[in-house]
C-alpha cells in the first residue's frame, strides 16, 4: 500500500484522511487537544493505529491549516509538504462534490470563500462570522460555549420568537420574498418573550443565514450558482432548514458533500497528486 496522508491542523482540532491512488480510504477522523502539535501527532498516531497502517505504508504527508505553520520537521521522518489552505479547500470540495465550477464556503472559526473554475482555484475573500462567533455569543448569552449544548437547546427553540419575518411586517405578498423570509435577525427579541432555547436557535440561524447571504452576494454577476459548504458547521441540523430556504430565495444551489468536515484535509492529500502530475 502506498498512502498519502492529508492533515488539516487547526488551532486545537486536527482532521486527517488517507488517499490511495486518488480514492478516499478508511475513515476520516478528527482529534482535539490543547495545542496544534499535540492534536496533530495524536490524530496521526490514532489514524495509523485504528486503520492498521504501518509507517512504511505512507508515501507522503501533506499538511495544511493555520496550526501547521509551527511544524518545521518531517512527521516521523516521512516526506512532509505544506499546502496552501485555500488550494486544499478547492481541491477537496471539487473532488467530494463532483462539481467543476463552484464556490467553496469554508465555515470554520470564520468563513472563507474560494472560487473553483476547473483547474483555477482562487481565494476571493471571507467574513469574520463562523463557529467562533457562535461559541462567543453562546458564552455571553447562554453561558455555554459547547456547541453540542447549543444544538440541543436550539432543537427546542422557535425561530419566530427571535427573527422578524416578512409576514410580521407585511399584510400582503412581496414579489420575490416568501412570507417566512427573515426581515431582521433578532428583530423580535425586543419583545422579551424569547426563551434560552429560542436564543440558541436564533444564534445558529443568524450565523448560517449571514454566511449564506455573503456567499451568494459575492457572486452577483459572476455566474456561479453552486456553493459547496465545508467545515464543522455543516453538521448543524439547521443547515437543512436555512440553505434550502436560501436556494429558493436566490435561485442557487447549496451542496454539503459526504466528507464536508474533512474536505480541507482531503484537498491537502489530493494536492500531492496534482503536484506529481505537474512535474
Amino acid at each position: 500500500m502506498s498512502l498519502v496522508i492529508g492533515i488539516d491542523v487547526g488551532g486545537s482540532t486536527t482532521k486527517i484522511v488517507g488517499i490511495e491512488d486518488g480514492n478516499i480510504i478508511k475513515s476520516p477522523m478528527n482529534i482535539t487537544a490543547n495545542d496544534p502539535i499535540t492534536s496533530l501527532f495524536g490524530a496521526f498516531g490514532k489514524y495509523l493505529y485504528d486503520n492498521n497502517i504501518a509507517l512504511e505504508d505512507v508515501e507522503h504527508v501533506m499538511l495544511t491549516g493555520v496550526g501547521s505553520s509551527g511544524v518545521t520537521m518531517p512527521i516521523y521522518g516521512l516526506p512532509t509538504t505544506h499546502v496552501d489552505e485555500f488550494v486544499s479547500d478547492g481541491l477537496g470540495a471539487r473532488f467530494d462534490s463532483g462539481l467543476d465550477r463552484l464556490v467553496v464556503v469554508s465555515m470554520g472559526t470564520g468563513t472563507t470563500l474560494v472560487r473553483v473554475d476547473g483547474d483555477k482555484i482562487n481565494h476571493i475573500g471571507g467574513i469574520s462570522m463562523g463557529g467562533g462567533t457562535l461559541q462567543g455569543l453562546s458564552h455571553l448569552l447562554l453561558k455555554t460555549s459547547h456547541i453540542d449544548d447549543v444544538v440541543e437547546m436550539a432543537s427546542r427553540g422557535d425561530i419566530s420568537h427571535i427573527n422578524l419575518q416578512i409576514k410580521d411586517i407585511s399584510k400582503g405578498d412581496i414579489e420575490g420574498l416568501p412570507m417566512h423570509a427573515t426581515a431582521s435577525l433578532f428583530g423580535k427579541a425586543v419583545s422579551g418573550n424569547a426563551t434560552q432555547d429560542d436564543i440558541a436557535k436564533g444564534l445558529i440561524c443568524m450565523v448560517l443565514e449571514t454566511i449564506g447571504s455573503c456567499a451568494v452576494l459575492s457572486q452577483i454577476g459572476g455566474g456561479f450558482k453552486d456553493f459547496v459548504l465545508i467545515g464543522n458547521l455543516t453538521r448543524l441540523p439547521e443547515c437543512q432548514l436555512i440553505f434550502p430556504m436560501m436556494e429558493s430565495l436566490y435561485d442557487v444551489r447549496f451542496h454539503i458533500p459526504e466528507h464536508a468536515r474533512y474536505c480541507t484535509a482531503l484537498g491537502a492529500a489530493l494536492s500531492y497528486y496534482e503536484q506529481s502530475n505537474n512535474r
